[in-house]
């Protein structure tokens, strides 16, 4: 960084220092950061070097030990050179006679020992060296040695060491490079189980082993930023902006290459290891999702290598799950998904029953990343699997007078269910479900869905998700089951209030969260309705 960046903490630096060259005369050397230094011989005996910080007002806490030593950790922690942080002014503790008596008796059965011709009646060499000062650096990194002489437990070890995350990493990348450029390093795929947008993935970046700064998006590609590791390039041009940075041939080339093994690494573990990269899958798809959104030559690499996992566990690809029939630009191939397997398992079971299948997409990323699916290819269409009621749960409806009926309870429900629920917004719709213990379902369509998606992410002004929901959510009713029938042979009945509030809120509770007045309201009609069962 610059000699004279030691002006940052100092009003003044000295400088003592003694050649190892015979004949070197000893030099004294001053300057309180200007234009002028003073510079004389010295009357220091011992070869090396002293260099006296006389810290400014604002950097007192450099004189605590604990704070000199964080510092020293995260710059110098791999330094090539024995670092040793010594407090001058700590006091030295006498022995204690325990202690004293221990020692004494140690060495007396050293000595023993000795006589016998068996051992030495000195301590061990190894013994004395703890005594003294010990270096808080290691001088020679995991990612310096060569990937074949590093173990398992080496690499778990460093991880813990250098992230302080004691969960086991899934897996890692060792980078070494000599030609074109110099670049070695140890990429991390921690165990994260969550969303990716919460995920705090740390990259150091160190020049010859000296730390530089953390993540830097110039470098390191913005997707793998979400990983933990270490990447050291003595070739990286470090007296640039970052600006300039971003615009270097030679930079961008070492993003590409680190992006190269990463897709390299992912796809030979898919085909090698497959079943190991579905065991990791749920963590590891985040980064890959994120990675085909930024970087096109990533996701061109790695398209053929993401994985879904459908309603049965079992992980398949879009082109397993599509199989033969395929769609057009006309009549595109529909891709059920499913984003919560509690709150839409009525609808699961449907599909299920029905021997159809989807796909489990839980990710907050999993909605872009299917938006740029369908952008790539216009034959598919991703619909979240209550998006509408296909023809495989509902039977045919005769054109004539089964047709006219349907439409004239229709319109009866559509006045019921508006009237007795308040809500004049309310769109109803009336099928024949195959199953007649279906009452009714809400569905919304995956356009107004994704708006309303949206619209939450972004918390539009002067428009909230219920009223949204309300002008686009369709409560579609069975006509074959029991509780409708009884609503429509009953309108003006004192207790069809209660069906109609209940069938609405049954609906609502397989499509999303009751807010928490309605959810209360829900449960107290409940219990009403359980009370009146036992009084009859």
């Amino acid at each position: 960084m610059g000699f004279y960046s030691a002006f940052m903490v100092a009003d003044k630096v000295s400088i003592n220092t003694l050649s190892y060259k015979k004949g070197a005369k000893a030099v004294y050397w001053e300057s309180d950061g200007g234009t002028e230094f003073s510079m004389d011989e010295s009357d220091k005996t011992t070869r090396g070097t002293e260099i006296t910080l006389f810290l400014n007002e604002d950097s007192y806490e450099f004189c605590n030990e604990y704070r000199a030593r964080e510092v020293l950790t995260k710059y110098c922690s791999f330094m090539p050179e024995d670092i040793f942080l010594i407090n001058a002014n700590a006091p030295v503790e006498e022995k204690k006679e325990e202690e004293k008596k221990e020692d004494t008796t140690e060495d007396v059965v050293d000595a023993e020992v000795k006589e016998d011709g068996t051992a030495s009646d000195v301590k061990d060499e190894e013994e004395k060296e703890d005594k003294g000062p010990k270096p808080i650096n290691k001088k020679l990194p995991l990612w310096a040695k060569h990937p074949n002489d590093c173990t398992d437990d080496e690499y778990k070890e460093f991880y813990r060491e250098v992230f302080h995350d004691y969960k086991e990493p899934l897996f890692w990348i060792h980078l070494n490079m000599d030609y074109p450029f110099n670049l070695k390093g140890i990429l991390y795929f921690p165990k994260i189980n969550t969303e990716y947008e919460s995920i705090e993935g740390t990259i150091k970046l160190y020049n010859n082993q000296v730390f530089i700064a953390d993540n830097i998006k110039e470098v390191i590609p913005e997707f793998l930023l979400l990983l933990k590791g270490a990447i050291d390039c003595p070739d990286l041009p470090l007296n640039v902006s970052r600006s300039a940075l971003q615009n270097d041939g030679f930079v961008r080339k070492i993003s590409e290459y680190i992006t190269k093994k990463v897709a390299d690494k992912l796809s030979g573990m898919c085909k090698l290891d497959r079943e190991n990269y579905e065991k990791f899958w749920d963590d590891i798809n985040p980064f890959i999702k994120f990675g085909c959104l930024k970087d096109q030559k990533f996701e061109e690499k790695m398209k053929d290598y993401i994985i879904f996992k459908n309603l049965d566990g079992k992980y398949i690809t879009l082109g397993d799950y599509i199989g033969e029939d395929k769609g057009d630009k006309d009549n595109k191939k529909s891709i059920y998904y499913v984003t919560d397997e509690v709150q839409q398992g009525q609808y699961i079971k449907m599909f299920k029953e029905e021997g159809l299948d989807a796909l489990v997409l839980t990710n907050t990323i999993d909605q872009p990343f299917v938006t740029s699916l369908e952008q790539k290819d216009e034959t598919i269409s991703f619909k979240r699997i209550d998006a509408e009621l296909t023809n495989n749960f509902k039977e045919e409806i005769a054109e004539g007078e089964e047709a006219d009926k349907i439409k004239e309870i229709t319109e009866k429900l559509t006045d019921v269910f508006k009237k007795n629920l308040n809500n004049d917004k309310l769109e109803v719709k009336v099928e024949k479900f195959k199953n007649e213990n279906v009452s009714s379902m809400i569905i919304l369509s995956e356009e107004s869905r994704r708006m309303q998606d949206m619209m939450k992410m972004y918390s539009m002004p002067g428009m909230n998700n219920e009223d949204m929901f309300a002008a686009n959510g369709t409560l579609v009713l069975n006509a074959n089951n029991k509780l409708v029938k009884y609503v429509v042979d009953n309108e003006d009945a004192d207790d069809v209030k209660v069906v109609c509030e209940q069938l609405y809120d049954l609906a609502m509770i397989s499509h999303e969260q009751l807010p928490a007045d309605r959810m209360a309201q829900f449960i107290q009609r409940s219990n009403e309705i359980m009370m009146k069962l036992i009084n009859e």
